[in-house]
């Protein structure tokens, strides 16, 4: 179901806030909270509507704790109240939640009990009926017939969310918007200079626009508008201004579409945390996830389709590293519906953003064209186009699979790119920005056995000690000396040149290090361990530590 916080999220901070989390508390219904009933039942989030004082607020969370609610919703002053949040704190027991001043309780109990019912039974509205899209279209009729004027309702960003059946005063700009779901650029530009989005993000004020350029007809625009916010407006399409009543009139339609554009939000926030959540579990312990095809569309109310194999597992990274999930997250969702992956598989497990994304073209690099969205061959392409602007994006990808139970290897081992990635043992800029398991299979096979190693306990009694202990007394480069000279063993002039030293200088200082710590390395097993402990002690090849050859810095 739906944790409490989630929830909260999903209808965003104009309406409520976690006080106090729970946990991965999760709520499956909402219920009134009555004088001296039970406080509610397990998984519920019960409102505390007639809670106006501390005792009856400390009394409430007693009761809700005692019945293993879920959550319990407290209007302020009380919901802030110190003894209060203390008391929800000590208990253990429910989250404590804020209904925001100036908030209908009606409008809340709608909201949520809408989100409810939507993540329990996705793809309808509440018990079965028509949802709050078709409500949509409805009221942009209502608003028409106010007006007597055709009309479109747009969310925040100019998308067309519904549009009255009649449009028959109209123009090429409405036509343009009907047709594509979204106002045209260059309507955009238009108003945006005359700076009607300004005006409609600042205040709740209708907007008239005189007639444009192109045989643009002059508009009515009414801002939709909830707890300051401004979730979208209503443009109608007029010949002469309006009347101030209708106006007013339009202004209660307006406030209605705002709690339809407030579920419609927290219904997609839902979805996506009910996306995220299965497809984590499938990542992490190989869950099943419905099974589905190449072109499967399951519509934006469901969980994750899976898509027809083999899959990688692929670990996103960003220049912000791993700070802000939730900000890596809405930047590659972003990405990816840019590039027409319309329902990404994204989620964040351990501190990381993944995605899974098919591989039935293999490693073969094909044209952009031909790269199905949400493939391997399509995420190569959309790293190539972004880094030109963003060259800190990369991607990790593990090996392909073909059955969901080991999605969890190949999630392992984008895991592990990334991680070689980010403390440089990798470099980013590998493959345009993807990095595949197969590429850098001969880096990860060191790594391993360079952590197995592990110096900690001592160097088993080989010659290492004794040449560390000498650089370290003297301020020789023995160390580094053998570790360029074990890579590029026999050829003398490639070794120099790595410590960009004359090879007599190299050869001397072999001859010295013998002097130190005798050394054998015409066993191919001895040279393999003490190639192995050296890159335990850090002393790696120039290009394993992100630097060229002709960059290394000079060893004397």
């Amino acid at each position: 179901m739906i944790a409490v916080t989630d929830l909260v999220d999903a209808l965003g901070a104009g309406f409520l806030r976690t006080v106090v989390a729970a946990g991965d508390a999760e709520v499956h219904d909402v219920s009134l909270a009555e004088p001296g009933d039970a406080g509610g039942r397990p998984g519920e989030l019960v409102l505390g509507v007639g809670v106006t004082d501390r005792e009856g607020a400390l009394a409430l969370l007693d009761r809700a704790a005692a019945a293993q609610a879920a959550g319990v919703v407290l209007k302020g002053p009380v919901a802030a109240d110190p003894r209060v949040t203390r008391a929800a704190r000590r208990a253990a027991g429910p989250a404590l939640v804020e209904l925001r001043p100036h908030t209908s309780w009606a409008h809340v109990v709608w909201l949520l009990r809408g989100v409810l019912d939507h993540a329990a039974a996705p793809g309808t509205g509440v018990f079965g009926a028509p949802g709050p899209h078709h409500d949509l279209f409805a009221l942009a009729d209502k608003a028409a017939e106010i007006i007597d004027a055709p009309v479109t309702v747009e969310d925040a960003q100019s998308r067309v969310l519904a549009y009255s059946a009649r449009q028959d005063t109209t123009d090429p700009a409405r036509v343009s918007t009907i047709v594509g779901r979204r106002v045209p650029p260059e309507t955009l530009t238009h108003f945006r200079a005359s700076g009607v989005f300004r005006r409609l993000a600042r205040s709740a004020d209708p907007v008239w626009t005189p007639a444009g350029p192109d045989g643009t007809l002059p508009r009515l625009i009414v801002p939709v508008r909830a707890g300051g916010e401004w979730l979208g407006s209503i443009w109608a399409v007029v010949k002469s201004p309006v009347a101030p009543e209708r106006i007013r009139e339009l202004g209660d339609v307006a406030s209605v579409i705002a709690l339809h554009l407030l579920r419609l939000r927290a219904e997609a926030g839902i979805a996506r945390r009910v996306s995220a959540g299965q497809l984590r579990a499938a990542l992490s312990e190989g869950a099943a996830l419905a099974p589905g095809g190449p072109g499967t569309d399951a519509g934006p109310d469901v969980g994750p389709v899976l898509p027809a194999g083999p899959w990688r597992v692929v670990a996103l990274g960003s220049p912000e590293g791993t700070g802000d999930i939730r900000r890596q997250l809405d930047l590659w969702e972003s990405v990816a519906r840019r590039f027409g992956w319309h329902q990404p598989l994204l989620t964040d497990l351990d501190g990381l953003l993944l995605a899974l994304v098919t591989d039935r073209h293999g490693t073969r690099r094909g044209t952009p064209a031909a790269a199905e969205a949400g493939g391997l061959r399509w995420l190569r392409h959309v790293l190539a186009e972004v880094r030109a602007h963003d060259p800190g994006l990369f991607a990790a990808a593990g090996s392909p699979v073909s059955a969901p139970d080991r999605l969890p290897r190949s999630r392992a081992e984008a895991v592990e790119l990334h991680r070689l990635i980010g403390t440089g043992r990798l470099p980013r800029d590998t493959g345009a920005g993807t990095v595949l398991m197969e590429d850098a299979w001969d880096t990860v096979v060191v790594e391993r056995a360079r952590a197995a190693v592990g110096i900690d306990a001592g160097l088993l009694g080989g010659p290492l000690a004794e040449l560390r202990g000498h650089d370290e007394e003297h301020g020789t480069p023995y160390l580094a000396t053998l570790a360029a000279w074990l890579d590029h063993f026999g050829d003398p002039q490639s070794a120099a040149r790595v410590l960009r030293v004359h090879p007599n200088t190299l050869r001397y200082r072999l001859r010295k290090l013998e002097e130190v710590a005798p050394v054998d390395v015409s066993s191919p097993r001895t040279r393999l361990a003490l190639r192995l402990q050296l890159a335990a002690m850090d002393q790696m090849p120039p290009h394993e530590n992100g630097s060229s050859e002709g960059s290394a810095p000079p060893v004397r």
